[in-house]
């Protein structure tokens, strides 16, 4: 596993791999972040991993930098144990078009597809989670057909219903919480992707797959209700 450590400050230590977005490199970043989450190093505050990069926030006071460093060339080496990403697939429920997916006649009109080819070629994937951020719990995720790859709008909307599933460009993704954003909104999803009463708030992880199932608005309407 190849990777350079580079410090952020006194603070932080970031591992960048390959600077692409690849599902090879993603597994790399996927499976640093698990095996070094497993050495549960007193001092490190949070572990975050990107496209291509992984940041590990920690305490100078409570966890030396060479001590830190030293553990992470251990897993780059492979002294560490081999690192495996996450293999899990998630099923996302989703009701496409209407009020949910107010933007999906703009995702028609760039494309030149109809609905319902869009809403095939949309669920007709399994995508990989590359990464959270913006929002907590906001899967950024690939390998969407890129025949309805479709651009942001031009004018950001100030609040986007939780659990709306969108498109910006060659991407797509599910806004976990009520918030600004500019995707081209084409669905939503009845799921929770951030909650703060569960145990652990979050639904969804960096190297998960992810497959959205279609569903009708009474089934939306009952699976909210439940």
């Amino acid at each position: 596993m190849k990777g350079e450590i580079r410090f952020c400050g006194d603070r932080a230590v970031t591992v960048v791999f390959e600077q692409k977005i690849s599902p090879e490199v993603n597994a790399d970043v996927c499976g640093f972040t698990a095996r070094f989450s497993e050495l549960n190093m007193s001092g490190v505050i949070e572990i975050v991993p990107t496209y291509s990069a992984v940041t590990i926030h920690f305490d100078p006071m409570v966890l030396d930098a060479e001590v830190l460093v030293d553990s992470v060339e251990k897993i780059l080496d492979g002294r560490g144990g081999e690192a495996q990403a996450e293999g899990e697939t998630v099923v996302i429920p989703v009701v496409y078009g209407g009020e949910y997916g107010p933007d999906i006649d703009n995702v028609c009109q760039h494309t030149g597809l109809s609905r319902e080819e869009v809403i095939a070629r949309h669920s007709g994937r399994e995508y990989l989670i590359y990464m959270l951020g913006f929002t907590p719990g906001f899967p950024y995720m690939g390998g969407m057909d890129e025949t309805i790859a479709t651009p942001r709008l031009k004018t950001p909307r100030t609040a986007i219903p939780a659990g709306s599933v969108g498109i910006a460009g060659a991407q797509t993704g599910v806004y976990p919480i009520q918030s600004p954003g500019g995707w081209q909104l084409i669905g939503r999803t009845p799921l929770k992707l951030f909650d703060m009463d569960r145990p652990d708030p979050f639904l969804l992880r960096a190297g998960q797959k992810v497959v959205f199932r279609p569903i009708s608005e009474e089934e939306y309407e009952r699976m909210v209700k439940e």
